[in-house]
């Protein structure tokens, strides 16, 4: 029932954790994809990490079209159901539903019709690489509406306050991803050794077998399905409002892939290697952004909810105890990164020339986790008020900065390849200060209009 899912009430620490538990855990699911797929290319080779790494760009410059339907998903059913709008919410899942099929049709036909102009840009200089990773993009270009479909269905569920339910569900896809991967890559039996190919079909299959599951666990949630028509004419209101919820945070997506794949340029430059080393060591450090990135999304919720139902009071005290879990996490990863580097990063490749690479990213990213988990949070925050403005708005300017920051550290008379990492962990720090501080005197600001002097 939906009063079993409202999170207006009740013990702020205990409803945040029971919500941001599972959608962390979602959020590293999501992650192992990618990182059981490079954990057995690098078994392969850097060239192979690399094919994959430069294809990887396009999957993630697709979550920003994803984004487009799921934080309509997200907000919109979260501040529905705070209002007891449970037709509300209807109309948002069906529209966001429809938004993701097209974009994501249109989307993996671009990348079918434009593979080699895109893997071109990065001037691997390897045909190997090249047509390794032209292979990896085809493969993921015709299963793509399966991996944008479950990032919907999973903000519909945790909007709705249920955020137990995708984690089974894309724990399933990951424990099929586990079996495929060294199976199609390798080889086993009569199945031939597939190589970057395989670990594509692997990732494609898990995410079709996810939304064959969400499907038929719709059933049971009929106060939130029932009679959804995906076959109706989308309602232009509804995708007006999705929109624009949604479009500031797919700009910002989008030209944060962007701004990686001039760095990756960039990078290029010192071979591939350290093109192997930036997409693995950008899947590790994903350990605190993902984590960071659950409780974001847990906060969204409940602040969404609790902005439909009005209640600032547990807006303020919710945020903070948020940023309070975040800061440990933080600074745990930051030790993690900076003192266990080496072992670490030897897992994924165990070529000693590129854990030497990966050691110093490691460590230099590592001196930003605590401000990156801040910054990633304090996002959520304003994404459930629906303001999804100013965070966008920070992400794109000080991450735009960053390529002419790493064009002038990474000079032969300065940093080399070291000053490319320095440009992404320092714009992090200054991210993570400045966002905060708005969202702090935003939020001090607005309680005093809507509730005088008093806070708490």
């Amino acid at each position: 029932m939906i009063k079993d899912n409202k999170i207006t009430e009740g013990n702020i620490f205990k409803a945040l954790i029971k919500l941001a538990l599972p959608i962390m855990g979602t959020s590293f699911v999501q992650m192992a994809y990618n990182m059981i797929d490079m954990i057995w290319i690098g078994r392969i080779g850097s060239k192979a990490s690399a094919a994959v790494g430069t294809a990887g760009f396009f999957t993630w410059m697709g979550m920003s079209i994803i984004i487009l339907s799921k934080v309509g998903a997200e907000v919109g059913v979260s501040q529905s159901i705070g209002k007891n709008d449970i037709e509300a919410a209807k109309k948002y899942i069906r529209n966001t539903i429809q938004l993701n099929i097209i974009l994501g049709i249109i989307y993996g036909c671009f990348l079918i019709l434009f593979r080699k102009n895109l893997i071109g840009f990065f001037n691997l200089g390897n045909s190997d690489v090249v047509n390794m990773a032209v292979s990896y993009l085809i493969i993921i270009a015709i299963g793509i509406n399966f991996y944008f479909i479950n990032p919907v269905f999973t903000g519909i569920f945790n909007g709705y306050g249920d955020s137990k339910t995708p984690f089974i569900i894309n724990t399933i896809g990951l424990i099929t991803n586990i079996i495929l991967d060294p199976i199609l890559i390798f080889g086993i039996g009569p199945i031939p050794k597939m190589g970057v190919k395989g670990a594509a079909i692997a990732t494609i299959t898990a995410q079709f077998i996810v939304t064959l599951t969400f499907i038929y666990n719709i059933r049971s949630k009929k106060e939130l399905f029932s009679n959804l028509n995906i076959f109706k004419l989308p309602d232009i209101d509804y995708i007006k409002r999705i929109l624009k919820l949604s479009v500031p945070v797919a700009i910002q997506n989008a030209l944060f892939c962007f701004f990686s794949m001039m760095l990756a340029r960039i990078i290029s430059h010192w071979g591939h290697i350290p093109i192997a080393v930036q997409k693995v060591g950008s899947q590790i450090e994903a350990i605190s952004w993902m984590t960071a990135g659950g409780f974001s999304t847990a906060l969204s919720a409940f602040v969404g909810q609790n902005y439909g139902a009005q209640k600032w009071k547990r807006i303020y005290k919710g945020y903070f105890t948020a940023i309070k879990i975040v800061s440990v996490i933080g600074i745990a990863a930051s030790c993690l990164l900076i003192f266990g580097a080496r072992p670490i990063f030897s897992i994924f490749i165990p070529e000693e020339e590129a854990i030497k690479y990966g050691v110093v990213y490691l460590k230099i990213l590592g001196l930003s986790q605590f401000f990156m988990c801040i910054e990633i949070t304090t996002a959520g925050a304003f994404n459930g008020l629906g303001k999804t403005i100013p965070p966008s708005f920070i992400s794109i300017l000080f991450t735009g900065l960053r390529v002419p920051a790493a064009l002038i550290l990474s000079s032969e008379n300065l940093l080399g390849l070291n000053g490319v990492w320095w440009s992404i962990s320092l714009t992090s720090v200054i991210k993570g200060i400045i966002l905060t501080t708005w969202f702090v005197i935003f939020i001090r600001k607005y309680m005093k209009q809507k509730l005088g002097d008093v806070l708490f």
